[in-house]
């Protein structure tokens, strides 16, 4: 037998140690990837900053989305901000043990972290320390009687709100956590902003409101007054938290995020909306001017009639939020995230339910076909998906394994990559958007319609509820004639070829549309259009671009 020559003894070396580096390697890579594109802003020269993906769940209740797990996630290269669940005021449940190595080994990494749990406010209305207090110092809803509802109000004490910060932000679990990692870049705090809060359509049942304001003041006025007094409570809130925080990089460094703290996605659905904003004629919603960044519900609610394949859908509602973010300050840093839920939760009325009655199947391949639709329509800074506390991994796993790979394939497809950060969404100007009831000012001659028709679009007028059985949108490059288009479809119910898709003054393009969705690039100057092959497996990897200047 040939013995191996020195060379060749030094290949198999080479090739047995590369054997083990590629993981490690990977790792690296994807942390960089994770580091860079937390830190950069909206609008960057350079473009628009990538996905990361995230969870609602922390794996407290049942072993599901626990830090460990999200660690096997980074391990497997994916692109995710590591999360874990806020400590609670006056609750020492959670021990050291849930945090310690995970906060670590984001310590080493240099990587940004997520707090996501209750509303902070809530204390305010639940604690006696602030419910007990008395009138002219209590920050719930006084009626005029004197009776003290569970609810905060615009119109209460402000110091208290900044005294219940300091609770949140001075919690000794807190204060461990950041003795283990100091110095974090980037740290979300993202309440689940649900606690019950004074309507604007039921201040004149508010004492405070009507010691300051007559009775029958005009609906618009007050909204605005409502707006006006949320404000300073809720940067009270957050000064609070702040002052009570050790780590002056935390200080610095942390942001404020509220689930749904942004204008509402069913504006000029129907005549009440107005009922259940706060809109008014200089802001469509005054959350994004209070809060740092908002995780909008992109949701299939199991409680209303929205679904996936109809024209009442999370793809149409998300559209009203482009308008919306186009009036944020550029100056002003805003995180801009989506949570996504398919309206299943192993109740009797869940979406998948209600599926079934109606002849239909839903399986983890609909679900990422609907999400990768408002990932590409909204372009978020992360994709949160939303199960229950006591959900567990067996059940909701294979749901959240294609929302992974949707994240980390626009990492890994360059054209995906160069598409998300510089491609200019296409409007459809042959309808206007459905929802056209009462609209703001601000709605007004604004491109709001961005589904593209297909050739089985419903005929005649459409309702809420007709179907449509293919959901497309397309981003552009360049000028004529050497344009580009990235054309994204997906069909909720059912595998369909052949569909013809129109994009706007160009042309119709005949594809096969998958439930799961799929891409094309569409190429002017070569008069082609190819179905991108998405880089799938983490090994590989595409270099990263390197930053200008």
């Amino acid at each position: 037998m040939r013995q191996p020559t020195k060379i060749g003894k030094l290949i198999c070396f080479v090739t047995l140690l590369v054997s083990f580096f590629p993981p490690s390697l990977q790792a690296e890579s994807i942390v960089t990837a994770i580091q860079e594109e937390s830190l950069r802003v909206d609008n960057d020269p350079d473009g628009r900053p990538l996905p990361l993906a995230g969870h609602w769940n922390t794996g407290v209740t049942v072993p599901a989305y626990t830090p460990e797990y999200q660690m096997r996630l980074l391990e497997q290269g994916h692109y995710i901000i590591p999360w874990f669940a806020t400590p609670v005021p006056f609750d020492r449940s959670l021990r050291p043990e849930y945090y310690e190595a995970t906060i670590k080994r984001a310590a080493r990494l240099k990587l940004p972290i997520a707090f996501v749990g209750t509303q902070w406010e809530r204390l305010l209305s639940y604690e006696s320390e602030f419910y007990d207090r008395p009138i002219p110092v209590n920050p719930n809803v006084i009626h005029p009687d004197g009776t003290i509802e569970r609810k905060v109000s615009p119109f209460g004490d402000i110091t208290a709100w900044e005294q219940c910060g300091m609770l949140w932000g001075a919690h000794p679990m807190l204060r461990q956590i950041q003795e283990w990692y100091p110095d974090p870049p980037l740290i979300l705090f993202i309440s689940n902003n649900e606690h019950a809060k004074l309507r604007w359509t039921e201040v004149e049942k508010c004492a405070a409101y009507l010691q300051k304001y007559q009775p029958g003041l005009p609906d618009e006025q007050k909204r605005q007054i409502v707006a006006d007094g949320w404000k300073p409570r809720y940067e009270a809130l957050f000064e609070g938290i702040r002052k009570g925080l050790v780590s002056e990089t935390w200080k610095k460094n942390i942001r404020f995020m509220g689930y749904n703290a942004f204008a509402p996605s069913f504006v000029g659905r129907w005549p009440g909306w107005l009922a259940h904003s706060l809109s008014t004629p200089t802001d469509v919603g005054p959350w994004s001017s209070i809060w740092q960044g908002a995780s909008v519900s992109y949701y299939t609610n199991n409680w209303d009639g929205s679904t996936d394949c109809n024209l009442w859908s999370p793809q149409t509602e998300a559209m009203n939020w482009l308008v919306a973010r186009e009036q944020l300050p550029k100056e002003r840093p805003f995180w801009f995230e989506m949570s996504t839920w398919d309206g299943n939760s192993g109740k009797p009325d869940d979406k998948r339910t209600q599926y079934t009655k109606a002849g239909q199947t839903f399986g983890p391949e609909r679900y990422v076909g609907m999400v990768q639709y408002g990932m590409w329509l909204l372009r978020p800074r992360t994709v949160r998906e939303f199960r229950g506390h006591n959900e567990t991994l067996d059940v909701t796993e294979p749901y959240f394994r294609p929302i992974l790979a949707a994240v980390d394939r626009v990492h890994r497809t360059p054209v995906l990559r160069e598409f998300w950060r510089k491609g200019e969404l296409v409007a459809n100007p042959s309808r206007p958007h459905p929802y056209e009831t009462l609209l703001p000012k601000q709605f007004e001659g604004v491109p709001r319609w961005f589904r593209l028709d297909t050739d089985l679009d419903p005929k005649g007028k459409w309702t809420l509820h007709s179907e449509l059985p293919v959901f497309a949108l397309a981003l552009k490059l360049g000028e004529k004639p050497e344009r580009r288009w990235l054309l994204y479809a997906h069909a909720p119910l059912k595998m369909t070829p052949m569909v013809k898709v129109t994009i706007p003054e160009f042309l119709t393009a005949r594809v096969d549309v998958p439930r799961e969705g799929a891409f094309w690039l569409i190429d002017e100057k070569r008069k082609t259009i190819e179905q991108v092959r998405t880089v799938e497996s983490a090994e590989g990897l595409p270099p990263r671009e390197e930053k200008k200047g």
